[in-house]
C-alpha cells in the first residue's frame, strides 16, 4: 500500500513538473491569427533568409482573406490595406507598401508573445494585452512595447523611424533604455543620429489614421455585444463577422449560426481553397468575408427547414477549443475519399455523425455533390486525403519592392518636450517657428502640408529589390540611407518578453533592463544588435 502510494505521488510530481515547464506549454500549442482584411494587392511569404525583401529564394503568393497567419511568415502590401486580428483583441493594420513580419507568435506560461518587425512602410496597432500577454512592434531603430490598451502607428522609412500613440500609452525601448510615450506625443530618431530620441506632439490624423479609428470602434462594439450576449467577456476572434453577415436562430434549446442569402441547399465548403502547411497540413480557407470561425472552430449540423447550421459549441463560453485546419472529417468510403462536415459530437476515428446527409467528394481540390453512403459500407476516417485527392494552387507573385521614402519632416523636427501634455504651443513647419495652436489658419496649414505628403508618398518612385545585397555595418549603412539605391535598413533586434511589469521597471529608473527569460530566440536587448541565425530572422 505504502510503495503504490510513493508510486502515485511520484507521478503526480513528475506531470506537475512537465505541467508547469514553458518548454511544455509552447510545444503543445501552436498560435495561428488571421488576415482579417484584404483591399488591394497583399502579398505574403512563409519563409525567407535573412531579409524578405533581399531573398531571391522566397516564394510569395497572393493573400487571400482569412488566410492562417504563423510564426515566420511576412506579410506585405503593395497599393492596398490589410488587417490582422489576433486571437486576444489585438490588432495590425498595414498601410500601403509596408511590409511587417511575425517574428514571435508564441505562449509562455499561459500568455501570448507576440513581436513584430515593421521592415518598412507605416502600420497601425491596437493592442488590449491582458492575463499576462506582451505584445511589441521593432522598427528600425527602436521597440514599442506595449502593457494595457493602446493604439499606436509605428512608421520605418530611410531616414528614421517613428511612432505616435493615439489612444493609451507605450514604452519605446532603445538600446536598453525605456522612455514613456502617452497619448497624443510622437517620439522620432533619425538614423544619422540614433542616439538622439525627440519627442513631439503629434500632428493631425490622416485618412489611414480615421481608418483604423473605425475598424477598432467596429471590433469593440460588436465584441461587447458578444460578451453581454454569451455572458463571457472573453474576446473571440472572428465573431464581429458572423453578427454583420448572418443570423442566430434557436433550434432544439440550442444556438446556431447561418450566414446571410443562401439557399436550402447550400454547402458550408462551396466557397473557398484549400492551402498546405507542413506543421497543420490541409487548411480551408473560406472566401466569405465571415470564412473564419466556422472553419476552424466549432462544428455544423444539418437542419431540415434550414438546411446546414454552425454550431459554436463551447467557442464563446470561456472554454478554449483547439484549432482545426477545417471543421470536416476527411473520409475514404469505397475509393471515394471525401469530407463529411464536423459535428462537435464527433469522435476521433469514429464515423462522423453528420454520415448520414452525404459524402462530399474531393475532385483535385474541388468539392463535389454529396454522395450517399449505404448502411453498413465500408468505410474508413483518415487523418488526411491522399496525395491526389487535395491539390493547392498559390497564385505566385513577385517580391515586393523596396520603396524609398523618407519621414514627412514635421515629425523629424525637435520641439520642446518640457510643454505641458494640453499645450497649444506647436511647430509649424511651413512657418518654421513654433506657434498657438488655437489660431486657425496655422492649424489649417499643418494639417494640409500632412494631407498633402502623404499623398505624395503613395507616388514616390519605387526602387527595385536588392538581390545581391550583404551584410555591411551599421554605419555603412546610415551613411547611405538616403539613397534610393540603398539597401533596406536591418531593423533593431526585437524586444524581449519580460518577467515583469515594465511601466514599474522604467518608472523606478532601472531603464527597464529587468527581462525575463524570454524566447529562445533572442536574448539580447532592443538594441543595435540583432538575433543570429538563419531562418528569415534579422541579421
Amino acid at each position: 500500500m505504502k510503495r503504490t502510494f510513493l508510486l502515485f505521488r511520484s507521478i503526480l510530481f513528475i506531470v506537475a513538473a512537465l505541467l508547469a515547464s514553458p518548454a511544455w506549454a509552447d510545444s503543445s500549442h501552436a498560435r495561428i491569427v488571421r488576415l482579417s482584411l484584404v483591399q488591394g494587392d497583399v502579398r505574403y511569404t512563409r519563409e525567407f533568409h535573412n531579409d524578405p525583401i533581399t531573398d531571391t529564394q522566397a516564394i510569395w503568393e497572393s493573400a487571400p482573406l482569412n488566410l492562417p497567419i504563423r510564426q515566420g511568415n511576412v506579410l506585405s502590401t503593395g497599393s492596398g490595406r490589410a488587417e490582422v486580428e489576433f486571437e486576444n483583441g489585438a490588432m495590425a493594420f498595414l498601410n500601403a507598401n509596408t511590409i511587417l513580419e511575425f517574428y514571435d507568435l508564441s505562449l509562455r506560461d499561459g500568455a501570448r508573445v507576440t513581436r513584430l518587425i515593421l521592415r518598412q512602410g507605416s502600420a497601425s496597432f491596437y493592442d488590449r494585452s491582458q492575463n499576462g500577454d506582451y505584445f511589441s512592434v521593432t522598427g528600425g531603430d527602436f521597440s514599442v512595447e506595449v502593457s494595457g490598451r493602446a493604439t499606436f502607428r509605428l512608421e520605418n522609412f530611410d531616414n528614421g523611424s517613428t511612432v505616435t500613440v493615439q489612444s493609451g500609452r507605450v514604452i519605446v525601448l532603445q538600446n536598453e533604455n525605456a522612455t514613456p510615450l502617452d497619448k497624443g506625443h510622437s517620439l522620432s530618431v533619425q538614423a544619422s543620429d540614433p542616439t538622439n530620441q525627440m519627442v513631439t506632439e503629434a500632428l493631425l490624423g490622416d485618412d489611414f489614421d480615421r481608418w483604423v479609428s473605425s475598424r477598432v470602434q467596429n471590433e469593440q462594439l460588436v465584441n461587447s455585444q458578444a460578451s453581454t450576449t454569451y455572458g463571457n467577456a472573453s474576446y473571440v476572434s472572428g465573431y464581429s463577422d458572423l453578427y454583420t453577415y448572418g443570423s442566430w436562430m434557436n433550434v432544439g434549446g440550442y444556438n446556431y449560426w447561418r450566414p446571410f442569402g443562401l439557399g436550402w441547399a447550400w454547402n458550408p465548403f462551396n466557397d473557398g481553397n484549400w492551402i498546405y502547411d507542413a506543421s497543420i497540413g490541409w487548411s480551408f480557407i473560406g472566401s466569405a468575408p465571415w470564412g473564419w470561425l466556422p472553419y476552424h472552430y466549432g462544428g455544423w449540423i444539418y437542419s431540415a427547414p434550414y438546411g446546414w447550421l454552425w454550431n459554436p459549441g463551447s467557442t464563446f463560453y470561456g472554454r478554449p477549443q483547439p484549432y482545426r485546419p477545417v471543421t470536416a472529417v476527411f473520409v475514404k468510403s469505397g475509393n471515394t475519399v471525401g469530407i463529411v462536415p464536423l459535428n462537435v459530437g464527433d469522435k476521433p476515428g469514429k464515423a462522423p455523425l453528420n454520415l448520414a446527409q452525404g459524402l462530399y467528394p474531393l475532385e483535385n481540390g474541388t468539392i463535389g455533390k454529396p454522395v450517399p453512403v449505404a448502411s453498413g459500407e465500408k468505410l474508413s476516417v483518415l487523418k488526411a486525403p491522399g496525395a491526389t485527392a487535395l491539390s493547392a494552387h498559390p497564385t505566385v507573385v513577385p517580391a515586393p519592392a523596396r520603396v524609398s521614402r523618407t519621414i514627412v519632416p514635421a515629425s523629424l523636427v525637435a520641439r520642446e518636450t518640457s510643454f505641458l501634455r494640453r499645450s497649444s504651443i506647436v511647430y509649424d513647419p511651413n512657418e518654421h517657428r513654433f506657434v498657438n495652436a488655437n489660431e486657425a489658419k496655422q492649424t489649417e496649414s499643418s494639417s494640409a502640408l500632412r494631407a498633402s505628403e502623404e499623398k505624395s508618398a503613395e507616388k514616390d518612385s519605387i526602387a527595385s529589390p536588392t538581390t545581391n545585397a550583404t551584410h555591411v555595418g551599421s554605419a555603412s549603412l546610415r551613411s547611405s540611407r538616403t539613397s534610393t539605391s540603398a539597401p533596406p535598413r536591418p531593423p533593431a533586434a526585437p524586444a524581449p518578453p519580460r518577467s515583469g511589469s515594465s511601466w514599474a521597471a522604467s518608472q523606478s529608473g532601472s531603464g527597464g533592463s529587468s527581462f525575463g527569460s524570454g524566447s529562445s530566440r533572442s536574448s539580447g536587448s532592443s538594441g543595435s544588435s540583432h538575433p543570429s541565425g538563419g531562418g528569415g530572422r534579422p541579421h
